[in-house]
């Protein structure tokens, strides 16, 4: 049994995560800034899952996080980084800036800082595991994706250097990339349309969250010598685009 802590445990891949893992006999802190939330699932779960009201754009209450846990879960063993989101399709010309801001502190900063936060009692213990979600616009550009998928770059690249930076403890770090995947409010937050978030979706097999909890249960049951440096997972009905060209017409 170890003591896991999922940020965005409210909706999505984080709900799917927290829920799995408490009925394999972990004990799960859920983070996550809509409390009812949060209660919903400790009423369903019980008190093998402790629910943390959290802002991951909070600097200070990340900071005070590990001491405010209660004494019998203050040794995490497991960090898992899915709290996160995207924000509008419009090129970058076209861009709200106050999207690009919100996208980036919480992509970006609040997953460093609670990485941060955490990182010293593992390294202490020289025992912990860390589990970040990127996602395939990280690597393949899309009409749209601009700060998203250059925030989900910096996760791949930060979790690169971090299991450098740990060459020598026995603290694992891993990351996940998921490509498309329905039944979660992701594109209905970053389209701001139920609709148009259904049409993504549409005459699609998506990836579920159940997926994403099922690769993060995988990986938390590999043997402590071996660490899983990044998994990309995709949908069959999906596939990176070849390179585009605009041709000009005579």
């Amino acid at each position: 049994m170890a003591v896991i802590l999922v940020t965005g445990a409210t909706a999505g891949f984080g709900r799917a995560i927290a829920m799995r893992l408490v009925k394999e006999g972990h004990k799960v802190i859920g983070t996550g800034r809509r409390k009812e939330r949060l209660d919903a699932l400790h009423h369903e779960l019980g008190d093998a899952f402790l629910p943390v009201e959290l802002d991951v754009t909070d600097e200070q209450k990340i900071a005070s996080l590990p001491e405010s846990l209660p004494s019998a879960w203050r040794q995490v063993d497991v960090l898992i980084n899915n709290a996160g989101l995207a924000l509008g399709v419009g090129k970058a010309q076209d861009a709200d800036l106050r999207d690009w801001r919100t996208m980036i502190d919480t992509n970006v900063t609040g997953v460093v800082e609670i990485t941060r936060a955490f990182l010293p009692q593992m390294i202490e213990r020289n025992h912990g595991y860390i589990i970040t979600l990127g996602s395939v616009a990280g690597t393949y550009p899309y009409v749209g994706g601009n700060v998203y998928g250059a925030t989900k770059a910096f996760v791949g690249q930060f979790m690169r250097n971090l299991r450098t930076d740990l060459l020598g403890t026995r603290i694992r770090a891993s990351t996940i990339e998921p490509g498309l995947c329905g039944g979660s409010e992701f594109s209905n937050v970053r389209l701001r349309d139920n609709q148009k978030a259904a049409d993504v979706y549409k005459g699609t097999d998506p990836l579920t969250p159940e997926d994403i909890a099922s690769t993060v249960s995988w990986l938390l049951s590999q043997p402590p010598h071996v660490n899983i440096n990044a998994i990309e997972m995709m949908p069959v009905c999906q596939a990176a685009g070849g390179l585009a060209v605009d041709r000009k017409s005579d």
